[in-house]
């Protein structure tokens, strides 16, 4: 099987946000997907993963995103002078109040109930960038209804019907404005920076994480043909070599259907342009 590959002030609000909720929410998929295997016995059953510490600088990708212009339409406040940011330590409720410039979809909240906001996506990026789900840093909604396959003879395949479960994931992401994502990460880029260096990272260091994530994302496959499973112990596989081979954030993608993975890579690709091009021009 072949896979084809698709690859202001006020308001700067948005992107540890907006990496918080592009990549996070992306990996909203990934993470309740991951658990919700473990109860159902679905396909590629993933190990538990800890929080990675920068240990060898050598392997982090480095790169620059550029400064914002300081011409930046407001969001939906208006306000007089640049606000302060809050430390490191009490920046959730800072967080949490721009979540609702973003999307008012109530779900959307519930994945940002948890502390330590700034420092989870830290990690969690870090993750996405190696291609790593890891586990338990955002309680976010898990993919509806059960796991399910069909059998031709000896032959196994994946249900089309597994790739609505996530729909109410991608509805979620989809909502959201990836320019007004850019415009908090630029806003709130010192606290972001603090949250990364706690990890051992440089600037450059964060920036190149950032983006590695958001590729891992965008070169996922679009499977539009049906998927071949195979199952030689519990868990189920990909019988296709190319795909099983695939790191566990880009195999979680496709497990989520071909419409689905276009639409987060669209959103994706969004976020990158609009990170790397804060002045809008095409």
């Amino acid at each position: 099987m072949t896979a084809p590959r698709t690859s202001n002030n006020a308001s700067k609000f948005i992107l540890v946000l907006g990496t918080l909720a592009s990549i996070i929410i992306v990996g909203g998929i990934l993470y309740q997907a991951q658990n919700d295997s473990l109860v159902d016995q679905e396909i590629l059953a993933i190990p538990e993963q800890t929080a990675v510490t920068a240990t060898d600088e050598a392997m982090v990708p480095e790169a620059s995103i550029p400064d914002s212009v300081s011409a930046v339409t407001e969001i939906t406040e208006v306000a007089q002078s640049k606000p302060t940011l809050p430390s490191l330590d009490d920046s959730d409720p800072f967080v949490r109040t721009r979540v609702s410039l973003m999307s008012n979809k109530e779900n959307l909240q519930g994945w940002l109930a948890t502390d330590d906001l700034l420092r989870r996506t830290a990690s969690y990026l870090d993750g996405l960038a190696r291609g790593v789900i890891l586990t338990k840093i955002f309680p976010l909604s898990p993919p509806q209804g059960k796991f399910t396959t069909h059998r031709d003879g000896n032959v196994i395949w994946l249900n089309a019907g597994n790739y609505e479960r996530y729909n109410s994931t991608i509805l979620i992401l989809s909502s959201i404005d990836m320019k007004l994502m850019a415009q908090m990460f630029h806003f709130s880029r010192p606290l972001i920076e603090r949250a990364f260096s706690e990890l051992g990272y440089q600037p450059r260091q964060m920036d190149g994480i950032i983006l590695t994530a958001l590729e891992e994302i965008l070169s996922a496959p679009v499977i539009v043909e049906p998927i071949r499973l195979t199952r030689e112990s519990v868990a189920f596989k990909f019988a296709d070599p190319e795909l099983e081979s695939l790191s566990p954030l880009q195999k979680q993608l496709v497990r989520s259907g071909p419409e689905n993975t276009q639409r987060l890579q669209q959103q994706a690709l969004l976020l990158k342009n609009a990170l790397l091009n804060p002045a809008g021009d095409n």
